[in-house]
């Protein structure tokens, strides 16, 4: 009788999560994951079969853009039917932005994707990272009844596995450097993974995985404060190649009461520029018809962007305005929730 082991593949792009401590310099240097088992003995217990593929050379997440996004769907789609799941070990930094993209580019993704990381470089000895690994390892890989527990875009981290573009980075210090606001988390890890059904994405088993390479990054996140001055809103608006704005308002999707922005903001929905507005919050949502400073924005174009993080709406911006849909398709597909990233009600 032939066993066949759970198979995951661990794609590195790089990040302190993969790095070492040089002996002689004490620099933090990118190590060959080749050595991966050298480094996280603790994965040779698993009986998986674990792959790797590394970024050559790595890449420091705040160098992290769309091209990457697209080389890591391809590495994926690539090696769809050869595994059970992915684990992507990314820098922090950006990662909410990479998980975004993702769940955006992977359409109908019916195997997990788990994108994880470390405060601590994994050759530290007080590492967040051999945790983070190993049970992102156990989740990309686990199953009932043959289909995977977790079909969705990921980020595991510090005991809780969120969607991905739910997601944002809160803390540069902590262990506990990422959190889901506006959506519980689909998983809380402790002695046991407690997993919540109810709340992770099932794909349609009658349609294939359908991936998605093209991204426009002529998007602009503009944030209000008091005393933002009409040069530098204009001057934003009118910037050339501008496709759409992710307009960061206070509270629940309010603004100044400046005739000047009013006129701003309906002059550039009037030439095709898409404007969602997303709370500058941390959570709840955006809710345009609650005061008169935010239905002022609604009369101008402005489009809710309910209770999206920034991560989420720029690449969802991107992604749309990348694959040439229409201003009104657009507007239409910023207001549907296409991979759980948003909640309408």
């Amino acid at each position: 009788m032939i066993t066949k082991y759970p198979s995951v593949l661990l794609i590195y792009t790089g990040g302190t999560i993969g790095m070492i401590q040089n002996s002689e310099t004490g620099a933090l240097e990118n190590f060959n994951f080749n050595h991966l088992m050298k480094h996280v003995p603790e994965l040779k217990r698993f009986n998986y079969r674990i792959s790797s593929y590394q970024f050559d050379p790595p890449i420091d997440s705040s160098d992290m853009e769309p091209q990457a996004w697209a080389k890591l769907v391809k590495i994926i789609n690539y090696n769809y039917d050869n595994f059970d799941g992915f684990v992507i070990l990314h820098g922090t930094d950006t990662m909410a932005y990479t998980a975004s993209a993702l769940s955006f580019m992977l359409e109908n993704l019916s195997k997990p994707v788990i994108l994880t990381g470390s405060q601590l470089p994994i050759g530290v000895l007080r590492t967040d990272g051999k945790e983070n690994l190993i049970t992102a390892i156990e989740i990309a890989a686990a199953k009932i009844d043959g289909k995977a527990i977790v079909p969705e875009v990921c980020i595991f981290f510090e005991n809780h596995l969120m969607r991905g573009n739910r997601t944002t980075k809160i803390n540069a210090e902590n262990f506990n450097a990422f959190r889901s606001f506006n959506y519980p988390p689909l998983a809380r890890v402790g002695i046991h993974i407690k997993y919540e059904p109810s709340r992770i994405l099932r794909p349609d088993d009658s349609r294939p995985l359908k991936p998605h390479f093209l991204f426009d990054s002529n998007v602009v996140i503009l944030t209000l404060f008091p005393g933002i001055q009409e040069s530098i809103v204009s001057s934003i608006l009118h910037a050339p190649g501008l496709k759409a704005v992710v307009l960061k308002t206070f509270g629940s999707g309010n603004a100044p009461q400046k005739e000047w922005l009013i006129r701003e903001l309906s002059e550039a929905t009037s030439r095709g520029i898409i404007i969602v507005n997303i709370t500058q919050c941390s959570s709840g949502a955006v809710e345009m018809e609650r005061y008169g400073t935010g239905l002022q924005l609604l009369q101008t174009g402005v489009i809710s962007g309910y209770d999206s993080t920034v991560e989420s709406a720029v690449t969802k911006l991107m992604f749309l305005v990348g694959h040439g849909y229409s201003s009104k398709e657009i507007r239409y597909f910023m207001t549907t929730s296409i991979a759980g990233e948003i909640t309408r009600d």
